[in-house]
């Protein structure tokens, strides 16, 4: 399946992709959020469709996407976890993960507007592969990891390279601003994507690709990040986290490129869709 969320911020309802059409899902009754995943939703939101076959409406045209997935308990990042962006950055490739966190509030829709947070000037773009998690997973063992992920979904970890890397503490603070989580459309469960491992991941800047990697590249691979985040936190059902960038961000750039106003940023992963960000002035809101 492929899940949606459609409508005005904050407001969304729920929907699903079948082909290249939205449907509604609002008569379900539920959104997808941690109760949801706790509950097997999937399952019963799979019954649901087929007894609705034919009966669900239509997603109205243009209408507005949302994250596919409810504000979560978390968004668990993983950096450096492709060599060719770690050598990009001249940074040493990790012996383990590295984990940083990205404010929930920093959750947009896949389209809308990512917004340059004031007194920025080095806001940079990251394609990212997320996976979102299906129970609770605490000191989950790699062999059953699997287990606990309910599907994957596009991600574009904006980051604002000052405050994430000269400010005097941790990544995160480059890394929660408001709109700097650009989620979707789509999350697209476990059984639609036979190899997560052979991904195609790509970002344009202005319509030039910037970036253009694999997940075959990942140094530290979905079963293993599962259980390492695990020992150090409990995950709970419908928390996000987001795999690394390859090469090709802005940072890496010589001389730095970094996003303006005006700017546009299209970005996607083979089976999970394509998004668009317009990229805007900090403004009051």
């Amino acid at each position: 399946m492929r899940l949606i969320r459609h409508g005005e911020l904050s407001k969304e309802k729920t929907g699903i992709a079948i082909g290249d059409v939205l449907y509604d899902t609002s008569a379900f009754g539920e959104d997808y959020n941690e109760q949801f995943f706790e509950s097997d939703g999937l399952t019963r939101l799979q019954q649901f469709v087929e007894a609705n076959e034919g009966k669900l409406a239509r997603v109205p045209e243009g209408s507005r996407l949302g994250s596919p997935v409810a504000r979560p308990s978390k968004i668990v990042c993983i950096g450096l976890n492709y060599a060719d962006h770690a050598r990009e950055t001249n940074a040493t490739p990790p012996a383990e993960p590295v984990i940083f966190m990205k404010s929930t509030t920093s959750l947009v829709g896949p389209n809308d507007a990512v917004m340059i947070p004031k007194d920025s000037v080095k806001t940079d773009w990251e394609v990212e592969l997320a996976f979102v998690i299906g129970k609770k997973a605490r000191y989950v063992e790699e062999a059953q990891a699997m287990d606990y992920v309910a599907g994957y979904v596009l991600h574009n970890d904006v980051s604002e390279r000052e405050f994430q890397l000269e400010r005097g503490g941790t990544w995160d603070k480059g890394k929660g601003c408001d709109t700097f989580a650009p989620l979707g459309p789509y999350l697209v469960t476990t059984d639609e994507v036979p190899d997560v491992d052979n991904l195609r991941l790509w970002l344009k800047l202005n319509g030039e690709t910037m970036q253009d990697g694999n997940t075959a590249d990942f140094i530290f691979r979905i079963p293993h990040l599962v259980s390492y985040v695990s020992r150090f936190m409990t995950l709970l059902p419908g928390d996000v986290i987001s795999t690394g960038t390859p090469a090709g961000v802005g940072l890496g750039m010589k001389p730095p490129v970094y996003l303006k106003p005006g700017d546009v940023v299209e970005l996607g992963i083979d089976g999970l869709g394509t998004s668009r960000q317009q990229i805007i002035a900090y403004a009051t809101h």
